[in-house]
């Protein structure tokens, strides 16, 4: 049963689909490269400034002063505005606050653990404080003589680094469905094409016509060949394998030279309308051909074979037969035919180099069925020759010509 969906629409829609999984499939790994790529990009701006601000002389000098916050929170403030960031917050190592982007909270316990930073270590993740979930960086302050002696600690919210990240997915939104578009305009492109290679079928039509040109192929009594422009043969049906004794397996894409025999091959190159007798081994066959020679090469072309062994063999019977009852008339002119008409019929016969009954019939206004007992009695006698002639359609024709006897 054929689908309700036309071949257009099956293929437009198996390539939309395609299309979308595959754009859906780049922009979700794009989207978590973004995202991966924004934070490893503020990580590195927090632990650059992180590191700054923990190697200023000024700010581990502070440390000694009796309010280290005057010194270190105005440091702090210039450092975040520039930096960009939700927060910078020195403290020392009990934890206390030296600079906070809100001035009531100096002086305070810091909110999370810096155990990481003072104990010498680097700290990246995401923590909870006072401002709310944020992206951090903690590194331990040093004093001279290497001692940890605080922290800095650095971050940006979790929320505005998710709105840069939404807007960027925007951008990346938009060009996904660009991409789509594109690529269902190109599916469309694609599909138009491919309808018009297979001439605008449908599989259903396509299968049909391949089921019926196989049966019509290997029914056929007359051998089909068809040749490409290169030489090779392309097509061959079970007659044409049968009159050439050959395995049909053994014809598919063989080189033509290789498997005709010359007088097939000549009949192929040049061309064959009317139709040559060719003796095949113990096969007469009739053969016919559409090729031709374009610039001095061959281009593709059909041979077809007709077997008029059986043929051949019944017209040398039946003339075998006439010799016979030539032999028994030749001194008598057999019943129903005159003198006169016999010699009308030779002399027309004479004034052409060959001709057939009907030719004759038309010459002398007769009958073709007349004028062919008159021109079998002369060929019976021996005054004239007889030969087929395949060029007509269907079974041959008789021709005559006059010996000169």
């Amino acid at each position: 049963m054929a689908s309700k969906m036309t071949l257009r629409m099956q293929l437009l829609a198996l390539q939309a689909l395609i299309v979308f999984l595959v754009t859906l499939a780049t922009g979700i790994v794009a989207g978590a490269s973004q995202e991966q790529a924004l934070r490893e990009s503020y990580k590195d701006r927090m632990q650059a400034v992180a590191q700054s601000i923990a190697n200023l002389p000024t700010v581990r000098d502070a440390f000694d002063d009796a309010d280290p916050s005057s010194v270190i929170q105005p440091i702090a403030e210039v450092i975040r505005e520039a930096s960009d960031l939700a927060y910078v917050v020195v403290a020392n190592d009990q934890g206390i606050r030296y600079s906070h982007p809100n001035p009531d909270r100096i002086g305070e316990k810091v909110s999370t653990d810096p155990s990481v930073p003072l104990s010498g270590a680097v700290y990246v993740g995401t923590q909870t404080g006072t401002l709310g979930t944020s992206w951090r960086v903690k590194v331990p302050i040093r004093d001279d003589a290497g001692t940890v002696i605080g922290t800095a600690s650095v971050g940006i919210l979790e929320s505005e680094l998710n709105d840069e990240f939404m807007a960027n997915l925007a951008w990346l939104i938009s060009a996904m469905l660009a991409a789509a578009v594109l690529g269902v305009f190109g599916s469309a492109w694609v599909t138009s094409v491919i309808r018009r290679r297979i001439y605008r079928l449908e599989p259903h039509q396509i299968a049909a016509l391949v089921k019926n040109q196989e049966t019509t192929l290997h029914r056929l009594s007359e051998g089909v060949i068809t040749v490409n422009g290169a030489g090779r043969i392309t097509l061959a049906n079970d007659a044409a394998a049968r009159l050439l004794e050959r395995d049909a397996g053994e014809l598919d894409d063989a080189a033509a030279e290789d498997v005709l025999d010359a007088e097939l091959l000549a009949v192929l190159r040049e061309g064959e309308d009317a139709g040559r007798p060719v003796i095949l081994g113990s096969h007469v066959l009739v053969a016919r051909s559409t090729g031709s020679v374009v610039d001095g090469a061959g281009v593709e072309a059909t041979l077809l074979l007709r077997d008029h062994t059986e043929l051949h063999d019944v017209v040398q019977r039946v003339e075998a037969a006439d010799a016979i009852i030539a032999f028994r008339q030749r001194f008598g002119l057999p019943k129903g035919l005159s003198p006169e008409t016999l010699d009308r019929v030779a002399a027309a016969l004479g004034a052409r180099p060959d001709a057939s009954a009907t030719e004759i019939g038309d010459d002398l206004q007769m009958s073709r069925v007349s004028a062919r007992r008159y021109l079998e009695h002369l060929a019976s006698t021996g005054r004239a020759l007889r030969s087929l002639d395949y060029s007509t359609k269907g079974r041959p024709g008789t021709r005559y010509r006059e010996t000169g006897v």
